[in-house]
């Protein structure tokens, strides 16, 4: 891609001797079936701190996180770092994106940092199932999941009340 930027007077890179940037990144894209966009954040990652980016390379941190996190000055990557080897967690997408904003007004510091990263995250929620299987028999086949859901819970509820009352005699 930088090539394709400083060509200069050369024109059988391209069609035209000035190339701008997105252009240059559609060009290459286009070479390593990506899209111009996709190959610019690639770029962008480039501006992360390298222990960041080796997470990134090792798959602890996702992508798009990580183009995110691309943008915070180097003092704010490194708070980052430390936080995250210090509390065992990495950033979500949202989190990378308020971190980014904050960093943007001049207001993400090691404090915030610390406060972003160690909010429970929707999907670190522990989560119970049960197997279809063991619980669809007991349901009318056009029940939807929300309606069994629904009546799982009302008939737990009544036995809870049941349960209380037995104890309080």
């Amino acid at each position: 891609m930088a090539a394709i930027n400083r060509q200069g007077q050369r024109t059988d890179l391209t069609s035209r001797q000035v190339v701008g940037k997105l252009e240059s990144a559609e060009v290459v894209g286009r070479d390593a079936g990506e899209s111009g966009r996709q190959v610019q954040r690639y770029i962008r990652l480039t501006e992360l701190a390298p222990p960041i980016l080796e997470m990134v390379d090792d798959k602890r941190i996702a992508f798009n996180p990580a183009v995110e996190l691309s943008y915070l000055a180097e003092k704010e990557q490194q708070a980052l770092f430390d936080t995250m080897q210090a509390e065992d967690c990495t950033p979500s997408l949202a989190q990378a994106q308020r971190m980014k904003k904050m960093s943007q007004e001049g207001r993400l510091n090691t404090d915030v940092i610390y406060t972003i990263l160690t909010e429970e995250k929707p999907n670190q929620k522990e989560k119970m199932s049960i197997q279809r299987e063991r619980i669809d028999r007991f349901f009318p086949r056009d029940f939807s999941e929300k309606q069994k859901e629904d009546l799982i819970v009302q008939l737990l509820e009544g036995w809870y009340k049941k349960r209380q009352r037995e104890h309080e005699r």
